[in-house]
């Protein structure tokens, strides 16, 4: 009777402690890590290579992720010498558990003390522009970050002149594509394009040669063999992170640092990209 209630109560306990350390991990441990994701994406590009940093959905004041952190978040992705910084929208939060607002004043700030060689340019997302999206961006502005939305710069950069054109959050702006891609006045010249959500890609010409976008923070949760079950999609996994390839066409999704909602990370943890683009044509050889 005893030996059967002592195998009871183990299989009670090795579930319950196995439990306890998932929501430890998903919870804790995880939402307070950061770290620096380098990755290589080949596509349609100049000889020399290009190597960008994307900071997106960096919702700061979520938990573990006040100021503190940002602090981090920049330092390392100076220390990462970079060629461009990218910004991909959702600097603030919105009714996250645990969480508490921190004015963009404030992010700006600390964001304007990014260095790389070409600048920072940026993109606004749905958060920021539930809060305020004119005081998103004249925070941003005045902190000496470009924020280029529904038009594009062209820029000098190692890799050669590029197009740095922008498309505003698919919820909460224009999101006006035509508008973008009319600014880019060469058809010769590679177009880089910043977006906040990925839902945007499929109308994106061939013409682009690579988009980049957050908004999805991978799903927050990835489970083995299932993947992400929840993403901000209405494309569900099909863009929920990483390099996606459609009809020659190039997409890179980051995952991002904060969290929204639910505080929760689980096998996605928070991180600073740095991509690297390259020619993937044998007749490009890296310069």
């Amino acid at each position: 009777m005893r030996l059967r209630r002592r195998v009871w109560l183990l299989g009670l306990g090795v579930p319950g402690c196995a439990a306890l350390v998932l929501a430890l991990w998903a919870f804790w441990l995880e939402p307070a890590s950061l770290r620096v994701s380098e990755e290589r994406v080949g596509l349609t590009w100049p000889a020399r290579p290009l190597r960008i940093a994307i900071l997106t959905d960096l919702h700061v004041g979520s938990p573990f992720n006040g100021i503190d952190n940002l602090r981090r978040v920049v330092d390392l992705t100076n220390a990462a010498h970079a060629d461009m910084v990218c910004l991909l929208g959702d600097l603030v939060i919105q009714g996250v558990l645990g969480g508490h607002f921190v004015p963009p004043e404030d992010i700006a700030g600390e964001l304007g003390r990014l260095t790389s060689r070409v600048g920072t340019f940026a993109v606004l997302g749905n958060h920021d522009g539930w809060l305020d999206r004119d005081r998103v961006h004249r925070a941003l502005t005045a902190n000496g970050v470009r924020v280029v939305e529904d038009t594009a710069v062209r820029v000098e950069t190692p890799a050669g002149v590029v197009w740095i054109a922008g498309v505003s959050d698919l919820w909460t702006g224009p999101h006006d594509l035509d508008a973008a891609l009319s600014a880019v006045t060469s058809e010769s010249e590679p177009v880089l394009l910043l977006t906040h959500n990925p839902d945007v890609f499929p109308m994106v010409p061939s013409r682009v040669a690579l988009t980049l976008a957050g908004h999805t923070h991978g799903g927050q949760v990835r489970l083995p063999w299932i993947g992400a079950p929840i993403v901000p999609s209405r494309f569900g996994q099909r863009f929920a992170a990483g390099h996606i390839v459609e009809g020659g066409r190039h997409l890179f999704v980051a995952t991002g640092v904060g969290t929204s909602i639910i505080p929760v990370r689980y096998r996605v943890p928070p991180a600073v990209t740095i991509l690297e683009l390259e020619s993937d044509s044998p007749h490009h050889a890296i310069q």
